[in-house]
C-alpha cells in the first residue's frame, strides 16, 4: 500500500466520538479526524447534549448521594441480559472516571440538569433526575475561526434561523471539543473527508481509504482506527435491508449518517447486534412532510384510526415510539395518529419541545395536519375517525383527569410522566371548544444498531475475537443499553465513554 498521510489513532466522524481523538491527542498520539460532511459534530450537534453517568464528580459535588452499584442494579433491571454485562458495567463503572479526566482539561465545564430515569418502576430508579447532566454553555464567539464548521443547531439547517451567539446542549459539547483539540497540533480534523474502505494487512486494520475533497487518499493507523461515524438512519436502503422502521426522512440524525463506516466494517468481517433498533420518538408531522421529534406535552391525548386512545402520551419518548411501532406491526395503527387538544392554549398543539420547531400555524392547516371544529362530532370527520368512539374516548378522559388517576395507560404514574407539570398528574381534561387536532408520526433520533465490541470498544468478529486495530463507538456500535432507552443522555454517554477507552486501548498496541 502507497500511503499518502500516517498517523497514530485514524478517527471517522465528529461527534460525540471525538473524545476518542481527544484522548488520543492528549496523550501524545498523532491523530487524524475525518468528517464526511462539510460540518463537525454528528447528530450530537443537533442533540440536547445530556450525558448519563450516575454518581459522576459534577454529581457529587452538588450533593447526590449515589452509587454505582444501584445505578447497575437499574440498568440490569432495565436492559437485562441483551447486552453483555461487561459491557453494562463498564459504562457504569468508567464513565464518572472519564469525567474526571476530561475535568483536568479547563475547556470541559459540565452543570447538572434533573431528567427522571425512563423506567420509574425499575428497582433503584432514581425519581428526581439526579444522574444526569449537560455540558455548560459556551458563547459561540469563543471557537473563533471554528464557529463557521460547527453543525446546527436543526432550526439553522432546516429551517434557516440565524446560528445562537450560545452554545447549548450538543453543541456547547461539541465546542468545547473542537476547542480542547485545537490545543493539540498534532491533531488534524478535515472536513469532505469519507472513510469508505478499511485496509487490512496480515489480518490487522492498519489504514483506511478516505475520500477526501474530490480524491482518494490512503491513511496509514499505526495504532488503529475508530469508527464513531454516526448510525446508518439517513439510509431507506439500510433501513428496509434490516427492517427499521421509518423512514430517513423522519430521522433527527444528519443526512450523511448513511452507514459508510458501518459497511466498511462489515467487508472486513465485523459482526453487528441490534440492527433493526433505533432510539424512537412520537414525531409532529411539519408542513414539509417530515414527522420530527417532539416532547413535554402540557396537554392532549393521542388517539388511533378508530378515535380511540392507545397509549400514555407522557411516557418517555422511545417507550411511546416503541409503543407505536408495536401497534404498526399488528396492523392495528395506521399514520397519522392523532393529538387531540382544546382551545385552553389556543391552536397551536401542547408541544413545548419540538427539536424542530414549529412554523406558521397556517401552514400545518393548508398542508391539513391541523384540523379545528367547534365539536368533537365535527372534529371527527375532519381527520377520518368514528365520531361517536372519539366523542366517548374523550369523555373517558375527562373523567379519568377528574379522579387524577389513569387506570387506563398509567399517565402520572411515574416520575417522568410528571417532570412537566410540577410533579402533577399531567392530566388536563379537553372541554373548552373549539377543539384541535394535530397530525403525529414515528421519528427517532438515530440508529442503534452497529459493531459489537468488548468493553476496550475493540470490534468483534462473527467468532467473538477482536478485529486488531478496529474499534467502534456511538450510534456505529451496537448500542450498550440493547433495545431499551434507559435514561436521558444514555446514547451520548455510551458514545464519550467507549471513545476514550478505545484511545486508552490503542496507547498500549
Amino acid at each position: 500500500m502507497n500511503w499518502n498521510d500516517e498517523v497514530d489513532v485514524l478517527v471517522a466522524g465528529s461527534g460525540a466520538g471525538l473524545v476518542g481523538a481527544y484522548t488520543a491527542a492528549r496523550e501524545g498520539l498523532r491523530v487524524a479526524v475525518v468528517e464526511a460532511t462539510g460540518k463537525f459534530g454528528g447528530t450530537t450537534a443537533y442533540s440536547g447534549g445530556g450525558i448519563w453517568y450516575p454518581a459522576n464528580p459534577v454529581l457529587r459535588r452538588a450533593g447526590v448521594e449515589d452509587s454505582v452499584e444501584e445505578a447497575i442494579d437499574y440498568y440490569r433491571g432495565v436492559v437485562g441480559d441483551r447486552t453483555p454485562r461487561e459491557l453494562q458495567d463498564t459504562y457504569l463503572r468508567r464513565g464518572p472516571q472519564l469525567i474526571e479526566y476530561l475535568e483536568k482539561d479547563p475547556n470541559f465545564e459540565f452543570t447538572p440538569l434533573p431528567w427522571p430515569d425512563y423506567f420509574g418502576k425499575a428497582p433503584k430508579a432514581r425519581l428526581d433526575g439526579q444522574r444526569h447532566m449537560t455540558p455548560s454553555p459556551l458563547a459561540a464567539a469563543a471557537l473563533g475561526g471554528l464557529r463557521a464548521s460547527l453543525r446546527g443547531p436543526l432550526d439553522t439547517d432546516r429551517l434557516g434561523t440565524p446560528p445562537p451567539d450560545t452554545l447549548i446542549g450538543g453543541q456547547a459539547l461539541i465546542g468545547r471539543l473542537l476547542l480542547a483539540l485545537a490545543q493539540y497540533p498534532h491533531a488534524a480534523m478535515y472536513l469532505n473527508a469519507q472513510l469508505t474502505e478499511l485496509v487490512v494487512t496480515d489480518g490487522q486494520v492498519t489504514g483506511a481509504i478516505v475520500e477526501r475533497e474530490g480524491a482518494r487518499v490512503a491513511i496509514r493507523a499505526r495504532r488503529g482506527v475508530l469508527l464513531a461515524a454516526g448510525g446508518f438512519e439517513a439510509s431507506d436502503e439500510l433501513r428496509g435491508r434490516y427492517g427499521v422502521p421509518g423512514a430517513a426522512r423522519d430521522t433527527m440524525g444528519v443526512p450523511a449518517n448513511q452507514g459508510r463506516a458501518l459497511e466498511a466494517a462489515l467487508a472486513v468481517g465485523a459482526d453487528t447486534d441490534l440492527m433493526d433498533q433505533a432510539w424512537w420518538s412520537p414525531g409532529l408531522i411539519h408542513p414539509d412532510g417530515r414527522a420530527a421529534f417532539a416532547l413535554w406535552f402540557t396537554g392532549g391525548i393521542f388517539v388511533d384510526q378508530d378515535g380511540r386512545r392507545f397509549v400514555n402520551e407522557s411516557a418517555p419518548y422511545d417507550r411511546i415510539g416503541r409503543a407505536v411501532i408495536a401497534r404498526l406491526e399488528k396492523e392495528t395503527l395506521t399514520l397519522p395518529y392523532w393529538m387531540i387538544y382544546d382551545d385552553r392554549e389556543g391552536e397551536v398543539p401542547p408541544v413545548k419541545a419540538s427539536n424542530v420547531s414549529m412554523v406558521e400555524p397556517e401552514r400545518y392547516v393548508a398542508a391539513s395536519l391541523w384540523h379545528t371544529a367547534d365539536t368533537l362530532e365535527e372534529l371527527a370527520a375532519k381527520i377520518g375517525v368514528p365520531a361517536a368512539n372519539l366523542t366517548a374516548t374523550v369523555g373517558r378522559f375527562n373523567e379519568i383527569c377528574a379522579k387524577g388517576v389513569d387506570p387506563d395507560f398509567g399517565r402520572g404514574d411515574e416520575a417522568y410522566d410528571r417532570a412537566f407539570s410540577g410533579g402533577e398528574p399531567p392530566l388536563v381534561p379537553i372541554e373548552r371548544g373549539p377543539f384541535h387536532a394535530a397530525a403525529f408520526g414515528i421519528s427517532d433520533l438515530g440508529t442503534k444498531g452497529g459493531l459489537r465490541t468488548d468493553p476496550h470498544a475493540r470490534v468483534l468478529a462473527a467468532s467473538g475475537a477482536p478485529i486488531p486495530g478496529l474499534y467502534a463507538s456511538g450510534n456505529t456500535m451496537a448500542a450498550v443499553s440493547g433495545t431499551a432507552y434507559p435514561a436521558g443522555g444514555n446514547p451520548i454517554g455510551a458514545s464519550m465513554l467507549f471513545s476514550h477507552l478505545a484511545a486508552l486501548h490503542v496507547l498500549n498496541r
